[in-house]
């Protein structure tokens, strides 16, 4: 077993036991490619959430929020061309009749499957004995459509067929116009959402990295086409600085640029960004220039005027769009990967979860010294109650002694533990402890919020 393996097993373990992210369904047995977000885990992804929103959408005037549906017209994605080409390249497992990505079982076989037409694929798999996990032989390759396909009114197996989304990008697209219309917002402009999509994963792995039911975080960026190449540069930068803001380093992204053989089909360029996970580097975000694609599409296939009115030389045009993509599930399990520290303090060794402040669920603990004396007790809520009116984001703790406290807050990331003693009730101080060093400091009551640094 691998470095890297057990890594992974140590965060699927602590996600667990401290409430971040549990398997979905688990009482029943789980279903494959589904997880539930704990307490801890909603607020870490709740803090990526608006980490990004404010970055990329409040702190800009060009950018307009959106919360579009998830069922929608099956026309859209016949336009879009997820009807016809959205899909994976699948084998089965002859004996078992387990399913599996053809080209996830070439790359751990040491081929390269970019750019493979089903036919090599196939040919390879035969040549090199390639069996099934279970180590049986597979069935040839096969394209696999990834939409979630249901049905809307009254009667299931009735003739209207809806798809759960694919992705954001689209409910974007089709909102296009009444943005234009609400707004009258000038080029280059962008339109930015955080929502479900849904995607039929023929194998689920790797934790939160592949699932069914994931989050994405996107905007369409919509500019003269003769602007694209200025604007994709600018977005790469910008991209990179949301990269920082997570705390990540130069030496944890990676950034791939995607041959056109295996760009997606509406793509000119993209630029992939992937990040040194447990398992490997892999895709956290891409940055794709959709040139007009999307938009003509929908003109085409509904009729509607999709055009842009250029308000200076008053000529139409229909925008090109560049769009920047983020996993939010890829985000939280990067974030995790990034923060898990094991360490010695006071000669013990310790799990830690290094988060950056500003991304840490809980930001604070307040302890009494002792739960069992009614005065460190009432003192401590009262030092608690005083920040949560700042900081909402802090905890009362007086489970065990102050030693389990700490390892307990550490290992949930909290970057500071606040102790209530019985020399507080009479000098109105309390010790602060620090995450990271360990190190401890004497502090009046009336000072801890200036020096919690959040």
């Amino acid at each position: 077993m691998t470095k890297d393996i057990e890594l992974m097993e140590k965060l699927v373990s602590l996600c667990k036991r401290r409430g971040f992210i549990y398997q979905g369904s688990e009482i029943y047995g789980g279903l494959a490619g589904t997880w539930d977000y704990g307490p801890l885990g909603l607020a870490l992804k709740k803090n990526i959430e608006n980490l990004w929103w404010r970055f990329f959408v409040d702190s800009r005037d060009d950018m307009f929020g959106i919360d579009s549906a998830i069922l929608m017209n099956p026309r859209v994605w016949e336009a879009s061309g997820h009807v016809g080409g959205f899909s994976d390249p699948l084998v089965e497992d002859k004996k078992t009749k387990k399913r599996f990505r053809a080209d996830h079982l070439l790359e751990e076989a040491g081929v390269d499957p970019k750019g493979m037409s089903l036919e090599e694929m196939g040919k390879i798999i035969v040549e090199k004995k390639i069996k099934s996990p279970d180590g049986n032989d597979l069935t040839a390759p096969q394209q696999f459509n990834m939409m979630f396909r249901t049905s809307v009114g009254s009667i299931e197996g009735g003739d209207t067929t809806v798809y759960l989304r694919p992705e954001t990008a689209q409910g974007m697209f089709v909102n296009f116009k009444n943005i234009l219309d609400s707004y009258h917002p000038k080029l280059p402009f962008g339109m930015a959402q955080i929502g479900r999509s849904f995607r039929n994963e023929i194998a689920p792995r790797d934790f939160i990295f592949r699932v069914r039911e994931l989050e994405i975080m996107e905007f369409e960026y919509f500019v003269k086409e003769q602007q694209w190449k200025e604007q994709f540069e600018y977005w790469l930068k910008q991209m990179h600085k949301w990269f920082e803001l997570l705390g990540f380093t130069k030496e944890d992204i990676k950034e791939i640029e995607i041959e056109e053989g295996d760009r997606a089909h509406y793509s000119k360029r993209t630029v992939d960004f992937h990040f040194n996970y447990p398992q490997k580097f892999d895709e956290i975000a891409g940055l794709a220039y959709r040139t007009d694609f999307d938009l003509k599409n929908h003109i085409e296939n509904s009729g509607k005027d999709l055009s842009y009115l250029d308000p200076i030389d008053n000529t139409r045009s229909v925008p090109h769009v560049l769009e920047p993509t983020f996993g939010l599930g890829r985000h939280v399990l990067a974030v995790i990967s990034k923060a898990y520290t094991e360490d010695e303090l006071g000669g013990e060794k310790r799990v830690f979860l290094k988060f950056p402040t500003n991304l840490a669920p809980i930001k604070a603990a307040v302890f009494p010294l002792l739960k069992n004396k009614p005065n460190l007790v009432e003192k401590a809520r009262e030092v608690y109650d005083m920040i949560k009116k700042q900081i909402p984001q802090i905890m009362f703790d007086d489970n065990g002694n102050i030693g389990k406290r700490y390892r307990r807050q550490d290992e949930i990331g909290t970057p500071y533990c606040i102790t209530v003693d019985f020399e507080t009730l009479t000098d109105n101080m309390v010790t602060i402890r620090e995450r990271d060093s360990g190190k401890q400091e004497r502090v009046a009551i009336s000072d801890i919020l200036s020096k919690i640094t959040i």
